[in-house]
Parts: C-alpha cells; structure tokens; sequence
C-alpha cells in the first residue's frame, strides 16, 4: 500500500496543475494505476475517455501517449500515434517539461534524430538549466559525428554544474575519436589532478595500456585502488596489464580479486575469463590450470546463480578434459533453474556425450513436461536407445516426435530419417523405404536420407538409376563429405562406370575416405577392375589394417 501511495503522489507532482477528472470516465489516478501495473491498453482506453470528455485536459493526452508509446515499444500496434498526444499535451500547456522531454524520447527511439535533436534543443531554450537534455543533446551531435557541437554541450554543462566524471568521459572519447590523443590524454590529467576519481585514473590507464606505457598504466591502476580498493574497472585494468606482460603470478592474484568483488557485473567476469581462454594458447593453459580453476571457483561461488558465469566455469572444465566436473556444474544450474530451456539442454547435451542413457531418458521426459512444445528434446531419447541398440525403441521414440511436432517439420522430417535407418537395421527393409519417401516429401533435397536411401538400395541391388541419382544429389549438397562420395562411388562402380568412379574415390580420400575401411576397400575394388593392380593392393592392405583394429 505504502509503494502504492508513493506511485500516486509521484504522479500528482508530475501532473502539476493538471485537472484530476472523475465521473463515469475514471480518473487520471485510475489511469496511473493501470500503466503502473503494466496494463498499457487499458490505461490509453481511460486516458482517452478522460480527454475525449475533457480534450483540455493535457495530463490526459500526455498519459494516453505514454500508454501508446509502451504498446509500441513491447510490439503491440497501438491504435493512435503517441507523438501525436504529446504534442496536443504540449499545446495546451508547453510548461510542462516532461511531456517535451517524453516527444524527444518518442522521437529518439523511433530513429528520428533531426526531430529529437529540434526537440531538445527546444527544450534548452525553455529550460536552460535541465542538464539531462543536454546529455541527451551531446549523444544525438555524436552519432552525427558533430563533435563541435557536442563538445560546445559538454561546456555548457560545465557551466552548470562544473566538471564531472561523466562530462570529463565523454570529452575524452569525443577528442579520441578525432584523432586528438595528446588532447584526450590532457583532458583525463587535468580532471585527476583536481579532482580524486577511480573512474577517471581507471582510464588514464587504459590509455597508457593502449600507448604499452605498462608501467604507468600500473601506476593509474593503483591511484584508482587505493581509492577504491573494490573499483573494477581498476582491477580489471591491472590484471590485463599483467597479463599481457606475462606477469602471470600478479595476473591470477589480481584477477582473484576481480572475481570475489560482489559489485562487479557477473557477465562482464565471465566474458573477460572466456576472452582469456579463446586467445590463450595451450600452453598457458595447461600450465596454469589449477589458477584457471581457483578463478572460475571463485566466480561460481560468488554468483552461484548467474547463468554466463556457471556455464562459462562448466565450458572450462570441458575443454580442459574434465567432463564430469563440466558435468557437475551444468547440472546443478539446471536443477536449480528449470524455468531455463538453455540450460536443461546444455545439460542433458553433456549427459548425451557421457552416455548417461539411463540419467537422458528420465532428464528428457522432465524437460518435455516443463517444456511441452520443444519435441525435439526428444532427440535426446532416441540418441540414448540407439546407443542401446533398442532399435524399436528409437522406432516408437520417432513415432511419438511425429504425433507431436507439426505436420512437415525439421523435427518430423529428422523422426523419418531415423526410423527408416532403425526399420533397415531389423531387417523391415520396405517400412525402411516407404518411411524414407516420407521424409522426401517433407524435403526431396535432405542429404542424409538422400544417401542412406541410396546406400540401402545399392546394397539391395535395386534401381540402381534411381540410387545413383539420389547419391549424385547428395554429393552435390555436399561435394567433400567422404560418406556421401562412397556411396556415390561404389553405385557407379556397381554400374559398372569405374572410370566415372575413381575420381570421386580420390576426392574423397582428400575428405577423411582414408579413415574408412569401408571406403578404402571399395576404391581398391575399383582400381582393381581398371588393372591399377598395384595401387588397389595398397589401399587393400589400409582397408584390412583398419579392419583388423576393429574400425569400420
């Protein structure tokens, strides 16, 4: 109730000497109320019956176009244009700053930046000493690349209120961003002379750390510290400086720092910890594995419930070699959130890869409870049974995606393919085919089936045209995959076209052929029908070597 109050006497103090209107149209307290619970349609609807019955009334057009503008903004097509009810809220009372400032806005988000920018500097005019329309002002000049008039803002300002980090800041980076570093520098010196700010010496070291002034990069770092001995974009600064020094003991002391700081943005550690995996080279890697792990811990256990930094510690401990620990924290966070689709699959996609069948099929059928309109989790499934070998399994499992996904989908067109290869393996060869057809028409250009139909039919020894024609389109899709290439390369040879045969033998050797006996045995056959007795005996041997080590 005490929140409630609050809201509407803020309102009333924005409204001013606006008219409150009761009667059969509701008030505007009725109408703060609705857009305070988010209830935007029915606010504008109550703001609008307020100013139909009272069109001089301006806090009633200034909040139907707030609530038009909110519509607009979450997607909705509202059923009038907020810019227009700001402007009438403006005619009839053009003292009210905040329903000029709410046009500019409008204006600004909507692209409109020669608008918005006539806008506040009308506003300036009116009500010189409302710095928020001055920064807005210096933003709109900046993206029009009008750094004198940004700049001309920004001294306004200073007028004002003085000097400040944030006008300090921004003159900087406009100086930057002209090319003007001996001024930019000067900028941040001047101010920190005068004036004590970690944010300010924070970036005098980022300045000097982009001139590889290391030493005195360090020595702003610690200016800021010594302030602020928690200030993380100091902390953050100095641990990069000594990384990039390779000062490592000083990095993984000061980056422990950064990651036990509660005020720090949780993503923001867990991107920089990413940044540092991607550009590291093995070495550092595995060198300095147990301070990566005391790191990513210390982040963990600071934000046990922020998704980037979770994950990011569980995608470590994966690329490091340790799937169970990855495991571990994948699961904890999605057990702990199980409103997050990302995460139960993240999870149930480790568990896949460790072949915890028993664990994917139970986690499978509670993520399709929470999530009943994701069937393709059910991919998870039929991956766990084929890795049983319970073909029928796989079968029924495939027969349920088709039941639930829509007609003609990815998902159904991925449950034909699979059954028609689980239908072949226990010998239904013509459910094999006929589910196989299905699939096409749901699309005639999916490689996978496209080969695996042509496979089957080769080894059948039926309509071979048929088959070469699929395995060509197949290989056309995608003309370095080694499978696809075989399959193409034995049907030709099978038709007794071994010269058309060879060269897509040889490609394929390129493509991974060679790790196939399968594949290394059918190009010596082909060879050997050409009378390259040699060669073919060399790919023989490969073939029965792989054979013999049990790969197929």
């Amino acid at each position: 109730m005490a929140v409630m109050k609050k809201m509407i006497l803020l309102f009333l103090a924005l409204l001013g000497a606006g008219t409150l209107v009761f009667g059969q149209n509701g008030s505007l307290v009725d109408v703060a109320q609705a857009y305070a619970d988010g209830k935007y349609q029915e606010a504008w609807k109550k703001a609008s019956a307020i100013s139909r019955a009272d069109p001089d009334n301006a806090a009633a057009w200034y909040y139907g176009g707030i609530s038009l503008f909110a519509l607009e903004r979450s997607g909705s097509v509202p059923e009038g244009d907020a810019a227009q009810y700001f402007q009438k809220a403006i005619a009839l009372d053009s003292t009210n700053y905040w329903y000029r400032d709410r046009l500019a806005t409008v204006w600004m988000l909507r692209g409109e930046k020669e608008l918005a920018t006539a806008e506040y500097e009308h506003i300036l005019r009116d009500f010189p000493k409302r710095t928020d329309a001055y920064y807005q002002l210096v933003n709109l000049y900046i993206q029009d690349n009008d750094a004198p008039k940004a700049l001309k803002m920004i001294d306004e300002i200073e007028l004002i209120q003085g000097k400040s980090d944030p006008t300090v800041m921004t003159r900087y980076r406009i100086l930057l961003a002209q090319k003007k570093q001996e001024e930019a520098l000067a900028v941040l010196q001047e101010y920190s002379e005068e004036y004590a700010s970690p944010q300010v010496l924070s970036m005098l070291g980022d300045h000097q750390m982009g001139m590889f002034s290391d030493s005195l990069a360090l020595d702003y770092y610690n200016q800021a510290l010594a302030l602020d001995k928690d200030f993380a974009p100091a902390l953050l600064g100095k641990a990069e400086t000594y990384r990039m020094t390779r000062h490592f003991p000083e990095f993984f002391s000061t980056l422990q720092q950064l990651m036990d700081n509660a005020e720090a943005s949780a993503p923001a550690k867990a991107d920089y910890l990413m940044q540092v995996l991607q550009h590291s080279d093995p070495r550092f890697l595995q060198t300095w594995t147990p301070q990566l792990d005391s790191t990513w811990n210390t982040a963990v256990s600071r934000h046990p419930a922020d998704s980037s930094v979770v994950m990011g510690a569980g995608v470590w401990y994966y690329r490091s070699g340790r799937p169970e620990q990855a495991l571990d924290l994948f699961g904890r966070y999605a057990q702990a959130h199980p409103d997050q689709f990302g995460a139960r699959v993240t999870w149930l996609q480790m568990l896949s890869e460790l072949n915890r069948d028993e664990q994917v099929l139970a986690e499978t059928e509670k993520a399709l409870a929470d999530f009943p309109d994701k069937v393709a989790l059910l991919e998870f499934s039929g991956a766990a049974l084929y890795r049983r070998k319970d073909y029928p399994g796989v079968i029924a499992n495939c027969e349920r995606m088709i039941a639930l996904a829509p007609k003609d989908s990815a998902v159904c067109l991925n449950a034909y393919a699979l059954m028609g290869d689980m239908y072949y393996q226990t010998g239904e060869k013509e459910k094999c085919f006929k589910t196989y057809k299905k699939a096409l028409k749901i699309n005639d250009s999916f490689a996978p089936v496209l080969n695996n139909y042509a496979w089957y039919l080769s080894k059948e020894g039926r309509t071979l045209g048929h088959a070469c024609k699929m395995a060509r389109k197949a290989v056309a899709q995608e003309p370095d995959n080694a499978t696809y290439l075989d399959t193409l390369g034995w049907i030709l040879h099978l038709q007794g076209k071994d010269e058309e045969a060879k060269p897509i033998f040889k490609h394929a050797m390129l493509y991974g052929g060679k790790e196939s006996a399968v594949t290394l045995m059918h190009y010596a056959r082909v060879l050997e029908k050409l009378g390259e007795t040699d060669l073919a005996k060399v790919y023989r041997r490969q073939a029965e070597s792989k054979s013999e080590q049990g790969e197929e």
